[in-house]
């Protein structure tokens, strides 16, 4: 290589060199799009829950907010614009990655995003659409026990729950006897596709029984317990009285059979008895007719079976 050819790449150099500042100091103008990802935060009392597979809690505050992916700082002095589409009806507009709200019914909403980058005056804008299919449940407010809270040993027991939240729900129960807590005790666990746990328990013991039942879904958890009275049934009782009552009836109509029942008569006292008399007695043509007569006679006495009136005829 000659000089005259090496004094033109020496010369050549500084304009490489400045276009490739130039296109360090202004990148933006080569990117086709935004790289991100959407995080939702819910507040439970105290604590902050991330909320990322989509599954929000009615009537909580929420905030979602866009997280940039930019390692090399290439958006680090572009205008961004973000337009929150909630899926409600509701569109929230800011320049700021973050939007907060709340949903105030369960049900299914699918939340869209779209990020719009201002770079400079001579580059064009570049937008990015951003979507999340969410899930909204309610929260578990509440157990109640539907019905009494008294019971009787040995019977077949029918207890219904109401559990205010959004299924399914995952529920644990057991019965604690005399409410003395055991630690190695399990508890039975059930799944709740409604918003009803009904149960089947038959007390052996009477006293004071405790039933503790938690329950969560998705998106939160709860737990409580009931204290239900057992006493012993009536129906032993019932048995005792109504055998001493058919005892007692025995007794008292085999007493009323023995007063009722007919004395013998003395054997000198002879019913008396009817004797038929046969009368035979003449009408006006001759014929005789006979005339029956009743009489109680006595024992001893006699009377004629037979008696004629008038002259017998004889032909």
């Amino acid at each position: 290589m000659d000089r005259r050819s090496a004094a033109w790449i020496w010369m050549l150099l500084p304009v490489v060199g400045a276009g490739v500042a130039e296109s360090a100091a202004d990148p933006l103008t080569h990117l086709e799009g935004i790289a991100g990802r959407l995080v939702f935060y819910q507040l439970e009392g105290n604590a902050t829950c991330v909320r990322d597979a989509g599954e929000l809690a009615s009537e909580v505050p929420t905030e979602t907010a866009f997280e940039l992916f930019d390692p090399q700082k290439n958006f680090s002095m572009a205008e961004f614009t973000y337009t929150w589409d909630l899926g409600n009806g509701q569109v929230i507009r800011g320049a700021e990655p973050v939007v907060r709200y709340h949903y105030s019914a369960s049900g299914n909403y699918t939340l869209r995003l779209q990020v719009g980058v201002s770079m400079t005056e001579y580059s064009p804008a570049i937008t990015e659409y951003y979507s999340k299919d969410v899930q909204v449940l309610d929260a578990i407010k509440s157990i109640e026990l539907k019905g009494p809270s008294d019971y009787e040993v040995s019977q077949n027991t029918r207890l219904a729950f109401d559990v205010d939240g959004s299924p399914p729900m995952w529920v644990c129960w057991r019965f604690v006897t005399n409410c003395v807590a055991d630690v190695a005790a399990s508890c039975t666990l059930t799944v709740l596709h409604g918003n009803t746990l009904r149960l089947n328990h038959t007390f052996t013991a009477a006293g004071v029984h405790c039933l503790h039942i938690s329950a969560r879904n998705d998106i939160s958890r709860m737990q409580t317990s009931f204290s239900l009275h057992v006493r012993r049934s009536n129906n032993t009782h019932l048995i005792f009285i109504l055998s001493c009552a058919a005892i007692l009836l025995a007794t008292f109509s085999f007493i009323a059979v023995i007063a009722c029942r007919p004395r013998p008569r003395d054997g000198s006292q002879v019913a008396p008895r009817s004797n038929a008399i046969f009368l035979k007695n003449q009408d006006a043509e001759g014929q005789s007719a006979i005339v029956l007569n009743f009489s109680a006679a006595s024992v001893g006495e006699k009377e004629p079976l037979l008696t004629q009136r008038g002259t017998p005829r004889c032909s």
